[in-house]
């Protein structure tokens, strides 16, 4: 049972990557296409509000599907639009480039998070949701840094394409290894999932969910250029500033998961305070 939750979130690890991995690249894509700083952070702004949009109206249609096709589908369309990215000639296309994996990213992330509970069962769900979350956190552990520092060395440029060629093979990875899994939860229309917004405590982990994670990637979207500008810090310390980060951010997915079984209204409180 654990492989396919560790290659779900090897998965995920890429998945995520290509959505975090431009906050490093930001002020060397801005120089490359000759735009603002700011400008370039509408690339972010477009991926969020693609993802937040259009996410749960995607999500609802897709969870229709056998998820071993959808899942190297999407990753794929990973392998295209990073493509697309390392060959960008200016901004418009770099937001087609950036558009095209915003679409994938919420199917894939709600529906591995609910397959890999699935394959544990509900006693097990907080942890196996962590296994899947180490995903994420490898992202900006490793992946957001690693592509600073590889920008800084061969241009940001090569940082896509290698992002393109490890998507491409975490489609192969899925599509040698991943079982086939039958879809047999009953069809469950768009209607009535949006009657969930009726609980107060899922609007309120929503509204919570909301703040948390805008107050943070407001400031992590910019700290790449931040670090750069005011601190006069080199590619290669803001790649190592942005690996610190993401370690505390390893830390916390360890302790939440095991937190989250036990006691998930007090774990969800407390990371939120902290």
């Amino acid at each position: 049972m654990l492989l396919p939750i560790l290659l779900l979130s090897a998965a995920g690890f890429t998945v995520l990557t290509t959505e975090f991995i431009i906050v490093g690249l930001l002020p060397a894509i801005a120089r490359d296409l000759e735009v603002s700083v700011p400008q370039a952070g509408l690339l972010v702004t477009l991926f969020a509000f693609t993802v937040a949009a259009l996410g749960p109206f995607l999500t609802a249609y897709f969870a229709r599907f056998p998820r071993k096709p959808l899942f190297i589908a999407i990753l794929l369309m990973f392998a295209f639009a990073n493509t697309v990215a390392a060959l960008a000639p200016n901004i418009w296309v770099m937001a087609f480039a950036r558009l095209l994996p915003a679409l994938g990213l919420p199917v894939f992330w709600a529906l591995a998070s609910e397959t890999a509970v699935d394959i544990v069962g509900p006693e097990y769900a907080g942890r196996a949701i962590a296994k899947i979350g180490f995903g994420i956190v490898c992202a900006t552990v490793f992946g957001i840094p690693v592509g600073t520092l590889i920008s800084d060395a061969w241009g940001w440029r090569s940082a896509f394409g290698i992002l393109a060629v490890v998507a491409l093979a975490k489609a192969l990875l899925l599509w040698v290894y991943l079982p086939a899994t039958q879809v047999v939860k009953a069809h469950v229309t768009l209607r009535s999932q949006f009657g969930l917004l009726r609980s107060p405590l899922m609007m309120g982990h929503i509204v919570l969910s909301v703040l948390v994670f805008s107050g943070m990637f407001t400031a992590y979207t910019y700290l790449a250029d931040i670090l750069e500008r005011l601190a006069g810090f080199d590619g290669n310390v803001v790649g190592w500033c942005l690996m610190g980060f993401g370690a505390v951010g390893l830390i916390g997915n360890s302790l939440g998961g095991r937190m989250v079984d036990r006691h998930p209204l007090i774990a969800s409180m407390v990371f939120a305070l902290s």
